[in-house]
């Protein structure tokens, strides 16, 4: 296993490991998101997703990106730098790309996984990027488990 520093990688190296682990027959998933508080829903997502197969790449929306997509002006909370560096210590992940799109469609046209997975909470057609992937799971969400739900019972608004 890498120590985690080495598993934050850039997209030219990413498709160097990608070839390599095509010709060693390794099947490779790829999940995204913004993962701004990580929370056991979190974690759950990314150990299953990892069990779909042998190598994980968790592609992560930059702090722009993340703001675009409508949380909050004050989102995300953590970095993209702090935000990176988590996944990376995970055991489940094995590489974390940063993206600075809305969605990681460029990125999975380049990566082309073997399997895409997203949460039970999106439909088969508004999966962005399914196109490129050999398949698309998609897994159950641990209920009551959201950062927005998270910070708003911080900020006791729930």
């Amino acid at each position: 296993m890498l120590p985690s520093k080495n598993k934050i990688i850039p997209l030219p190296r990413l498709l160097v490991l990608r070839r390599l682990w095509k010709r060693q027959a390794k099947t490779v998933v790829f999940t995204n998101g913004v993962f701004d508080i990580l929370h056991t829903g979190h974690l759950g997502i990314l150990e299953r997703a990892r069990g779909l197969g042998d190598i994980l790449i968790v592609g992560i929306n930059s702090d722009a990106s993340a703001r675009r997509l409508g949380k909050s002006k004050d989102r995300p909370i953590n970095r993209l730098v702090d935000r990176t560096a988590i996944l990376a210590g995970l055991s489940a992940v094995d590489a974390v790309i940063a993206f600075g799109e809305d969605t990681p469609e460029k990125l999975l046209s380049k990566l082309k996984p073997d399997v895409l997975v997203k949460g039970a909470d999106y439909r088969k057609g508004e999966i962005a990027g399914a196109a490129h992937a050999g398949r698309v799971a998609r897994l159950a969400l641990k209920k009551g488990y959201s950062t927005t739900a998270l910070i708003r019972r911080l900020q006791g608004k729930s």
